[in-house]
């Protein structure tokens, strides 16, 4: 039998060897890829076919990617596996290297993928091919972004009390949530520091209290690990600044013990946050 993570195996290994050409065979026939974070808004492709052009249109003319560090978390629902990992990636056109953080929410069903949501880190990836004006410019043309249903709050989890509670503004109750000895690391933010400690985590949250943003959540799913200590949660921000509606979708992979967050990797949409602000310059330069 043909598990979801031996389906994530051979789609990376042939990402890596090349074989672009190979890689929609491993998708359903009316399977649906979403990447909630693309640049400049988030894309959703439907069907083999479609997912087979955007392979040897999109990524095998311009990058060539490696995969490393990979870790499988296999979740209760036995059709989903979540996986992250880096990509040694070149580009094709400048020669030009760096390793990126990546992950991915995989359902497969008889062997093959019938729904993938697929978080990269674009503004690493756009620099390294001298994209950054392109990325600029592609949000400076950018449709307002669209909102979704907000999720009512809930406490059932540490994530939800973590989201929630940063929505609401708890900015002085949420570094009780995290472990007095933690690791806490922002993959798609560039300088941004591993936060090590509760007091560190204070700090950090002190510096969103002083920004004082009004955010409502949205698409909130959470998976829980087979691993009993590790929840994986998807989820929106959303609200409105300058008088334009704002969105910021993240994917935080934790582990928590004795309720309490030990460790999380949240990556977020730095650049579509910067990308709205027109900052994207400054973001890059920190690189």
């Amino acid at each position: 039998m043909t598990t979801p993570r031996d389906v994530f195996t051979a789609l990376s290994d042939g990402i890596s060897e090349g074989r672009f050409d190979d890689l929609s065979a491993l998708y359903a026939e009316d399977s649906v890829v979403e990447h909630p974070q693309a640049v400049p808004r988030p894309t959703r492709i439907h069907g083999r076919a479609a997912i087979h052009e955007r392979f040897i249109q999109a990524l095998a003319t311009s990058l060539r990617l490696e995969r490393k560090n990979v870790v499988v978390h296999e979740t209760t629902d036995p059709e989903v596996i979540v996986a992250e990992y880096g990509y040694d990636a070149e580009s094709v056109e400048t020669g030009r290297t760096t390793t990126t953080a990546n992950i991915q929410v995989l359902r497969v069903r008889d062997g093959l993928i019938v729904h993938s949501r697929d978080y990269h880190d674009y503004l690493r990836l756009a620099v390294i091919r001298g994209g950054v004006d392109q990325l600029v410019k592609a949000y400076e043309q950018a449709p307002p972004r669209e909102l979704s249903p907000v999720t009512p709050e809930s406490a059932d989890t540490v994530f939800e009390r973590l989201v929630h509670g940063v929505a609401g503004g708890r900015w002085d109750e949420l570094p009780e949530l995290y472990a007095t000895m933690t690791h806490v690391t922002h993959p798609f933010l560039p300088g941004a520091p591993v936060l090590r400690t509760r007091e560190e985590l204070r700090e950090h949250f002190a510096a969103g209290k002083a920004l004082n943003p009004r955010f409502t959540v949205a698409d909130l799913v959470t998976y829980q690990g087979t691993d009993p200590e590790v929840l994986i949660g998807e989820f929106a921000y959303q609200g409105e600044y300058g008088g334009r509606p704002v969105r910021v979708a993240n994917i935080f992979a934790m582990r928590v013990r004795d309720g309490l967050i030990v460790e999380s990797r949240d990556y977020g949409d730095h650049l579509g946050i910067a990308g709205d602000l027109g900052q994207i310059h400054e973001l890059a330069a920190k690189l």
